[in-house]
């Protein structure tokens, strides 16, 4: 099968590119030289460049640098980049020059492109006349400037739009269990080992209180995202932009998307360095962290059912063997904990990537793109089912908790105050070595009576902390 091609032509000379390619020859290079990962630059990512470059386009016309007609063009050809109509158009692999040139050209060319097909359809025109991909829809722009300015609106979108209502879903989970779940007791363990007792509620709102503080630090974050290096072009100086095209290029992305942008105070910053976006990063780390323990509890909660903990029942999703008939496994649990393993990943090439700008422009920045949208969509999405397959829908066996609570030695602690540490340590060694209740062994060996012992050994009052006994005997 042939396939049909045009020449296109740029600064280097000719070049044959696909005849239906919205793109041009700068993108037929970058396709041609980067045949690596087979990873295209995230949806998210290219709608930011199709936001950018309308913004662009209506301050430079704002400005007076800009013709209004071409302005319009120019903004309908980027809504259509934005909205994912032309995402095909998009082929250059994330492992590409460092600055992200080529994703930058993509989006110039295509519209330019959608700008001049248009127009020929109502009026063929000469070259002169045409819109073209550096002049007018790069009017006022840099790939240094444009492609951190895309880091940091698609990651602030993704933050706000996605990330930080799955996080407000899985709180809102957390603190509907707990109070729920807020008087049933059960052996608290510290090392995997028995320890005193604590309340399910307690116990899942600590992880409630986990995803609150991630919430705030994420939210904190994305306060540096926010500020635009939009404006400082080449090398932060501003050269061939408006001294007012930062501003008005910020308060356009603020107008289009909801979410506030500002342009940075410091232009340098924001294209020499990317601490904005390994500091959010840092954070997703964090909450990978966080996610990875709740993850990891759960497993451990829900094990047996027989055999392990079997403090919970996790809903049934899928068959869990294809050898082993009615074995169920924490699937959703397990998709969270890769999730975070993901994450972390990302995080050390991100952190990698944050530190590789040299001098004046960061030269890592598609990757650094292609990992933080990543870890932020993969994290919006197993959170909201982390929420919704497993938090919201545990049983809890009351009946096997309650039967390893009464046969817990480490309830004598709550003696210590009346008996001391070393008879305490010693009934508990005996409870564990005959296998009885602390409460029958406590009997023989403190001299304190039945009713005595079950009010300081009653786990529900110990889950409240606190001193529970008075030196020589008695309850308080």
């Amino acid at each position: 099968m042939t396939t049909n091609y045009r020449i296109e032509r740029d600064s280097m000379g000719e070049l044959k590119v696909p005849a239906d390619a919205l793109y041009a020859a700068q993108t037929q290079r970058a396709v041609e030289n980067f045949p690596i990962s087979g990873l295209r630059m995230p949806r998210e990512f290219i709608r930011a460049l199709g936001l950018i470059k309308s913004a662009c386009a209506q301050a430079n016309a704002d400005l007076g640098h800009l013709p209004k007609n071409l302005a319009k063009a120019i903004q309908k050809a980027a809504a259509q980049v934005a909205s994912g109509e032309v995402d095909a158009q998009f082929p250059i692999d994330v492992f590409q020059t460092g600055s992200g040139t080529s994703s930058n050209m993509n989006a110039n060319e295509v519209i330019a492109t959608l700008v001049n097909r248009e127009a020929d359809s109502n009026k063929p025109r000469a070259d002169k006349d045409r819109i073209n991909a550096n002049d007018h829809v790069n009017m006022g722009q840099s790939s240094n400037d444009v492609i951190p300015t895309a880091i940091q609106v698609s990651a602030n979108l993704g933050v706000h739009e996605h990330l930080l209502p799955s996080l407000k879903h899985l709180h809102a989970a957390l603190v509907a269990r707990s109070k729920e779940l807020a008087k049933v007791v059960k052996t608290g363990r510290t090392h995997l080992m028995d320890a005193m007792p604590v309340t399910f509620g307690q116990e899942l709102g600590g992880w409630a209180a986990q995803i609150a503080s991630n919430i705030a630090r994420i939210e904190d974050a994305s306060t540096r995202l926010r500020r635009l290096p939009q404006g400082g072009t080449a090398v932060g100086t501003g050269i061939n932009a408006d001294p007012k095209f930062g501003k008005l290029v910020a308060a356009e992305l603020t107008k289009a998307t909801g979410t506030k942008f500002e342009a940075a105070s410091n232009l340098f910053e924001g294209i020499s360095s990317q601490d904005a976006a390994v500091e959010l990063s840092g954070q997703l780390n964090t909450l990978a962290c966080s996610l990875m323990k709740i993850a990891n509890d759960l497993r451990w909660m829900n094990s047996g059912p027989l055999a392990g903990i079997g403090e919970i029942e996790l809903p049934a999703l899928q068959p869990g063997s294809s050898i082993m008939p009615g074995k169920v496994n924490p699937v959703i649990p397990e998709a969270t904990a890769m999730v975070c393993a993901q994450v972390m990943g990302n995080h050390v090439a991100i952190t990698v990537g944050g530190q590789a700008g040299n001098f004046q422009l960061n030269v890592m920045l598609p990757m650094i793109a292609h990992n933080l949208l990543e870890s932020i969509g993969l994290l919006a999405n197993v959170t909201r089912l982390l929420a919704d397959k497993a938090i919201a829908g545990f049983s809890v066996r009351t009946d096997h908790i309650a039967q390893a609570l009464g046969r817990n030695p480490i309830l004598v602690t709550a003696l210590n105050p009346v008996i001391g540490y070393a008879k305490g340590a010693a009934t508990a060694k005996q409870a564990y070595k005959e296998g009885r209740p602390i409460l029958d062994v406590a009997r023989e060996t403190t001299g304190l009576s039945e009713k005595e012992l079950k009010k300081l050994l009653d786990p529900a009052i110990l889950a409240k902390g606190g001193i529970h006994g008075t030196p020589g005997g008695g309850g308080g």
